[in-house]
């Protein structure tokens, strides 16, 4: 009897529009687990048989696919079992892996089923033709196997022949229309959890940073000749999507990879596997090896450009590579041992050339370690093989048309690095929306080209790593809109919350360090200002710091003061101010944060982005006049610790500084400032 499950929101929206095309995830589970094999296999029979959300139609169906599971596939031990029903019956059907290679010395082709351990089986030339892939490492299908007597007689004989076959994978050719149309019932969030829903796993207990890794995971399915790495913790799942979901990816674990399986067999022409499958997964990247020097350049130049030479003939293909493999230790000690892609194979570790050609690098370690009983879902999914068909012909389009005149790059990216990104977007934008007619709202977008850029910026900051003097500038950025702002987009595991991040700071954010009190060193802080409609400033904190009060009312005053000099044309009075104040540090007074108050406000109404890991400093008066600073070198010494790369400080420190050791200097950039318009021309970017 099936388990009944309770039917969510999320399953309700898809048995509306998706009818006959779904199956319970928990059920191919189960099935998958009883007999040899893959998932998509199973789902296939499932899907035929069971593609129902009514109970008593599931059980009907179940008792079919029981009934054609057990006598169609062969466990260890059954072989001889199986090929005498061939012999008594003439004929049997069964589900299992069909390979084929040429007979040269019989100018014919033989088959194999590896489940039978017959590797001599009659096939005719147009069925190979017609299923090329049988000839590199074969696919799962429905195979009607017959048995010759009087072949068999006969000396030499092959007795045993492929009649017909039905490959375990969707043909309709209305596919897209369908997913298109059923897309339409859900929105953006609840058709991104029913895709993670469709590879078998559940949603509702998963941290947006693991969903998102998730869809990465799909993007070498949708878009061609797509590069990817994931690398993280064992046991979260990196590569059962491209082992079990679809019939359009290949694994390859570990061991040698061969010229001649991968590209072509210089032997006969016959093509690799690059052009034969849409995606080629290489497992436990780190043993991964090829049988010829030339190997790793021959896989470099076609991760570049998706062609490869035989001779003087240039072949193309469009088939994805994907590299997973795993961390020995965390994150964070795998960043300071080496850096993120130490798990590559020597040849490809530290050739930033080979990085370069990787599209995005999906960060591993936000993905969970799976839980059967917590994060495999037992929810209604769409069926593998309509899935995979879909992702199989939507790779014929191309969706970076949606960043026209919407998104624009900064400096900092390179012509590949938007190649990289592009495809990243165009990947993640067909997933979710597959209908090209479909509108993708600003709010999407933008989430999608961040985490297009984190992806990309990884792979970036890694070749800075190996080769830092050509790869210094990793600061990613866009710009939404003509008229938007610049935002930077940095990696989560290069940050910490004990240190900056180097890319500039929206407009109104600041790090400042005050210099502390009678009882407290200096402490840093982040100062948030934003800008709207109405008059003054209003500090946001519960309760205020008094002292903080009196640096914001200091800071007001300056700016209204001396508004000429520091936002020109513009009326700060005819605006109101919000400011948020966050103590990093124990000391949260607030005291002596004019100057950087200042500069949020001012930074805040000209709508213009603080230079990146700096900090400022400066106590103000009403007067414009910046106050003494009582321990400029603790200061220092806290920016150091803070891993900052500039201090601005008042010119009236320098002469306190002399007491800073040598090695500090070396660590930090200090720079000075006269007067407060002068801070703010050296804070703000233009």
């Amino acid at each position: 009897m099936i388990n009944n499950v309770q039917m969510d929101q999320l399953d309700k929206i898809a048995a509306s529009v998706f009818e006959g095309y779904l199956v319970r995830k928990d059920l191919v589970r189960k099935y998958a687990r009883q007999y040899p094999v893959p998932t998509y296999a199973v789902e296939f029979l499932l899907g035929r048989y069971c593609a129902s959300t009514n109970d008593e139609e599931i059980q009907e169906g179940l008792e079919i696919v029981e009934k054609q599971l057990n006598g169609r596939t062969i466990r260890s031990g059954d072989e001889e079992l199986f090929k005498a029903r061939a012999r008594e019956q003439g004929s049997i059907k069964l589900i299992d892996l069909v390979k084929a290679k040429l007979d040269a010395k019989n100018d014919c082709y033989l088959a194999e089923l590896p489940s039978l351990i017959l590797h001599d089986i009659q096939i005719s030339d147009s069925l190979v033709r017609e299923n090329e892939r049988m000839l590199t490492d074969g696919f799962y299908a429905e195979v009607t196997l017959e048995y010759d007597p009087l072949v068999a007689q006969e000396k030499n004989g092959r007795p045993f022949r492929v009649a017909s076959l039905r490959p375990i994978q969707m043909s309709s050719p209305n596919v897209l229309e369908v997913m298109a149309k059923g897309r339409m019932g859900f929105t953006a969030e609840e058709w991104r959890d029913f895709l993670i829903r469709s590879i078998g796993l559940e949603p509702t207990i998963m941290s947006e940073r693991a969903k998102m890794v998730a869809l990465l995971r799909m993007v070498p399915f949708v878009e061609r000749n797509f590069n990817f790495v994931e690398l993280g913790p064992r046991g979260t799942g990196k590569s059962h999507l491209f082992q079990q979901i679809s019939p359009y990816s290949h694994l390859i674990s570990g061991g040698k990879a061969t010229v001649a399986k991968m590209f072509v067999n210089n032997a006969n022409g016959q093509r690799g596997l690059v052009c034969q499958y849409d995606v080629v997964c290489f497992d436990e990247i780190s043993g991964v090896s090829f049988d010829q020097k030339d190997g790793i350049n021959i896989m470099k130049g076609y991760m570049a450009s998706g062609e490869f030479s035989r001779g003087k003939e240039s072949i193309r293909a469009d088939g994805g590579i994907v590299m997973v493999g795993n961390y020995d230790v965390d994150v964070e000690q795998q960043q300071r041992i080496g850096h993120l892609l130490s798990p590559l194979p020597d040849e490809m570790r530290n050739d930033t050339a080979f990085q370069d050609r990787i599209h995005a690098f999906a960060a591993g370690w936000d993905f969970p370690k799976l839980n059967p009983n917590e994060h495999l879902t037992n929810h209604f999914g769409l069926v593998s093989d309509f899935l995979s068909e879909c992702w199989h012909r939507i790779r014929e389009t191309s969706r970076v048309s949606v960043l026209q005149n919407r998104v624009f790059w900064g400096g900092a990216l390179s012509g590949r690095d938007i190649e990289a990104v592009q495809k990243t977007v165009s990947g993640l934008v067909k997933l979710l929306f597959p209908d090209p007619n479909m509108p993708v709202p600003g709010d999407e977008l933008e989430w999608i080209v961040r985490l297009a850029l984190e992806s990309r910026r990884r792979v970036k900051e890694q070749q800075k790593r190996c080769l830092k003097s050509e790869f210094r500038n990793t600061h990613f950025s866009y710009t939404l809109g003509v008229d938007g702002i610049e935002k930077f987009v940095a990696t989560p595991e290069l940050h910490s919350d004990e240190a900056l991040e180097s890319d500039p700071l929206p407009p109104g954010q600041v790090w400042a360090v005050g210099p502390g009190g009678h009882d407290s060193g200096p402490g840093l802080y982040r100062i948030e200002a934003t800008t709207g409609s109405g008059s003054g400033v209003r500090i946001l904190n519960h309760p205020q710091p008094p002292a903080f009060r009196e640096s914001v009312k200091v800071a007001e005053q300056n700016l209204y003061v001396r508004a000429k000099d520091l936002v020109g044309d513009r009326d700060p009075r005819g605006h109101e101010y919000s400011l948020q104040l966050r103590s990093i540090d124990t000391d949260r007074s607030g005291a002596g944060l004019g100057l950087p108050v200042l500069i949020a406000l001012t930074g805040s109404l000209l709508q213009r982005n603080t230079r990146g890991g700096t900090i400022f400093v400066g106590p103000l008066n009403l007067g414009g006049s910046i106050e003494l600073l009582p321990n400029p070198v603790a200061i220092a010494e806290l920016a150091v610790d803070k891993q900052a790369t500039t201090l601005l400080m008042p010119i009236s420190a320098r002469r306190a500084l002399a007491d800073l050791p040598d090695e500090l200097w070396t660590k930090i950039n200090i720079e000075f400032y006269s007067d407060p318009a002068d801070a703010v021309f050296k804070g703000l970017i233009e």
